[in-house]
């Protein structure tokens, strides 16, 4: 009976020994399999963050191409005279109005001046031609009558020598002399005005540059800070200013050397002509004796 007893108590010992191993080797798979269960799961979630910011990063470039173009687009949209508009208003209404006065009141002379000298213009050979066939035909007086219906200041300094003629040639000679340099006088006139605007513009528009940086490092001591974009604003203004500037006076020199240029080829003109009337009036006076 013992040994029965015994016997079962060993056979129960090595039961409960291979269930607690069973039970321990069960609880290791278990454990393994929630540790690979979360680093798979971990990984999972790691790709997938991964393919989220290289999602978003591929938007926000695609964004910014987006943009890009739009700007292009923009920019290609807004005509010549719009970009003009826009760089005067950023450069500031102070200076760059009254670079634009300059512009303004430049072109004005330019253009008046332009106007009269081209009136003033006259063919001198054909002039000459009418002149002498009028004294063949009718003597100094429809030789005035001929000057008189010219316009130009060549035919009114014919005039004055016609009218001078009685008097002797060397009188002739100083009236068309005399007559002439008033003549180039008022051809000349409002010439210094444009040669003003061109000096003033570029100076105003360099006194605007220094203004503008002025500004610029009053925003540096102000933030404390010399970024670019706290002094950006300060120097567009100072280069904007110089520009128009030095364009206003490039403008203005242009027309000022055309216009100086059909000066002097007048005054040449009433030179020459001037030449031309007294070898005239020598002439009819030798045929006349």
């Amino acid at each position: 009976m013992k040994q029965l007893f015994a016997l079962l108590t060993l056979t129960a010992v090595l039961n409960f020994g291979t269930i607690n191993v069973t039970y321990a080797q069960d609880a290791n798979a278990t454990e393994q399999t929630a540790e690979d269960s979360a680093t798979q799961a971990k990984a999972e979630a790691d790709a997938k963050a991964k393919a989220e910011a290289d999602a978003k990063a591929k938007a926000e470039k695609e964004a910014q191409a987006a943009d890009a173009a739009t700007e292009d687009v923009v920019e290609e949209d807004l005509s010549f005279t719009q970009i003009i508009k826009q760089k005067f208003i950023e450069g500031g209404p102070g200076f760059m109005g009254i670079v634009l006065v300059c512009l303004i009141l430049g072109l004005a002379i330019v253009i008046e001046r332009i106007v009269y000298l081209n009136m003033a213009t006259t063919n001198t050979d054909k002039l000459l031609k009418n002149i002498e066939d009028s004294l063949n035909a009718g003597g100094v007086e429809a030789a005035k009558e001929v000057c008189r219906n010219t316009k130009g200041p060549v035919a009114s300094i014919f005039y004055q020598g016609l009218d001078r003629s009685h008097e002797g040639i060397d009188m002739v000679e100083k009236s068309v002399v005399s007559y002439g340099g008033v003549q180039m006088g008022l051809l000349e006139k409002g010439i210094s005005w444009i040669s003003l605007f061109i000096a003033l513009a570029p100076m105003l528009g360099f006194m605007g540059t220094v203004i503008g940086m002025i500004g610029a490092f009053d925003a540096i001591a102000a933030a404390g800070d010399i970024s670019p974009a706290v002094v950006a604003d300060g120097i567009k203004v100072a280069l904007l200013t110089t520009v128009f500037g030095l364009i206003v006076a490039i403008i203005l020199q242009i027309f000022y050397n055309y216009i100086v240029a059909k000066v002097d080829n007048l005054v040449n003109d009433m030179e020459n002509a001037s030449i031309s009337l007294i070898d005239l009036l020598v002439k009819h006076q030798l045929s006349k004796k």
